[in-house]
């Protein structure tokens, strides 16, 4: 007859619940992981784009030495193209006196063991900025 304190089968209880505990820390690991070069790739493309973009000034401003300034509509173009050929999703926006670039990239990261558990992706930002500088022998500031 079975005594009412038998612990047969605690252990395969105790078991299954490490296990899952044990796949949710490597999960949680592995997708964190990910998560992190995928916002560090999101923030180096978004770099990247605001820098393509700074390379738009306007000749027209820059020739006559009025102002070194990015000609708003190019600036969008570049950085949006560049975007596009990395794959990337973002805004572009040019600062009122035409000098800083900035971009901001948005995505997700697919998860690789955290959907077991209801999270199948996670979203991700990135940042860049670029300002223009210009000199002869050292940079002015913008």
């Amino acid at each position: 007859m079975g005594d009412r304190f038998d612990d047969r089968g605690g252990v395969t209880v105790f078991v299954a619940v490490c296990v899952v505990a044990l796949l949710g820390i490597i999960g949680i690991a592995i997708d964190g992981g990910g998560k992190m070069r995928a916002t560090e790739r999101a923030d180096y493309v978004a770099g990247e784009a605001a820098r393509a973009g700074g390379q738009a000034i306007d000749p027209a401003k820059a020739i006559s030495g009025e102002a070194i300034v990015v000609d708003p509509h190019n600036a969008l173009a570049a950085a949006q193209a560049y975007l596009q050929s990395a794959g990337a999703t973002g805004t572009v926006s040019v600062s009122g006196d035409g000098k800083t670039l900035t971009v901001a990239v948005s995505g997700t990261y697919a998860t690789r063991f955290l959907p077991v558990v209801g999270i199948g992706s996670m979203p991700v930002t990135g940042h860049g900025t670029a300002t223009l500088l210009h000199g002869v022998t050292a940079p002015e500031g913008p």
